[in-house]
């Protein structure tokens, strides 16, 4: 490896222009070592060139590291951060740099600046001649070879590896088809859709549960509450209630003709549940309880109804009714 390296002047001159000058009574601040080598002068184009940049300070004095944007006719290739040793007295700095150029001749990597407390100081020049790769011109020149194919190891199992897959494929159809029978009687079993009030009556198990109104969720368990009828109306009773206001709602409950103290009861917890999304009020735990059993037994009512009425409209008709009135919306 090539090696560069800095001749400074003593302490006590005066530097050359950016340096500072020190008076007789000021202590003398030891200059820094630098070293900037490369590990080859001479290149060809593109090739890369490792550089080094080393700075040995002394003392406490601070040094700034030269900015490396660019360098004249070089292009760098990778910058790697500078590392320090420390150690009594003394630091020690490095930076490792990859450069290369494409611009044939020989140049030079310039001078390098480093700053330090007592002055500027700079490494010295690097000349690198870039050339191109020499010609004999005593010898022919060699024609463009054609591609070479590189055998393929696996290629004489790709026939059995196909034919593996369609002989599996051909099983598995095989297999299915066989199979055909005991899936129609499986797949009903495990697909079973629940009926409106059996779905609305899960889902409030479920919500009576989750214990929402003591963890603090009081606006979840209104929330849920309330979509949990308005579901079992739509699905059992055929009511658009789920894009409706709860005002418009109740107006649709009045005409299913249920108790006046049960309907009045509805209302206000209809009501009561606006109040808890929009007005963020928040009633205890034995007013949320009655709420609950004011819609489980709302819905176990308007369940118990429907189903003396189907059976009434089947004893005059002579045909059993469906899931729900002859005018109710399908369901989805």
């Amino acid at each position: 490896m090539i090696v560069l390296s800095l001749s400074l002047w003593p302490a006590g001159f005066t530097l050359a222009q950016g340096h500072s000058r020190r008076s007789a009574g000021q202590a003398k601040t030891p200059a820094p070592i630098l070293k900037a080598t490369v590990d080859r002068q001479q290149i060809l184009i593109g090739e890369p060139i490792h550089l080094m940049l080393e700075a040995t300070i002394q003392g406490n004095s601070a040094i700034t590291w030269p900015a490396l944007d660019s360098l004249p006719h070089f292009e760098f290739l990778e910058k790697h951060a500078a590392d320090s040793t420390i150690s009594p007295g003394q630091r020690y700095y490095r930076q490792s740099l990859t450069v290369t150029s494409f611009d044939s001749g020989t140049w030079s990597i310039p001078r390098l600046p480093f700053v330090a407390d007592n002055g500027t100081f700079f490494t010295d020049s690097i000349p690198i001649r870039i050339g191109y790769t020499k010609i004999d011109p005593s010898k022919d020149y060699n024609d463009i070879k054609d591609i070479v194919e590189i055998p393929n190891p696996f290629a004489r199992w790709f026939g059995w590896i196909v034919a593996a897959i369609v002989l599996a494929s051909v099983a598995l159809v095989v297999w299915l088809l066989g199979k055909k029978k005991l899936l129609k009687v499986l797949v009903p079993r495990f697909i079973q859709r629940l009926s409106p009030y059996e779905e609305a009556i899960r889902q409030l198990d479920e919500l009576a549960g989750q214990r929402l109104v003591e963890d603090g969720s009081v606006k979840m368990f209104y929330s849920r509450l309330g979509e949990i009828l308005r579901i079992y109306l739509y699905r059992r009773m055929g009511i658009a209630s789920l894009p409706e206001t709860s005002e418009e709602l109740i107006d649709q409950i009045r005409q299913l003709a249920l108790p006046q103290q049960q309907f009045a009861d509805l209302a206000e917890t209809l009501r009561m549940s606006d109040f808890v999304k929009f007005a963020k009020y928040r009633p205890g735990l034995a007013d949320s309880d009655s709420h609950y059993r004011i819609i489980r037994g709302a819905i176990e009512d308007l369940n118990r109804k429907m189903e003396a009425d189907e059976r009434a409209q089947t004893a005059i008709s002579g045909q059993p009714t469906g899931d729900g009135p002859a005018n109710a919306k399908p369901t989805k």
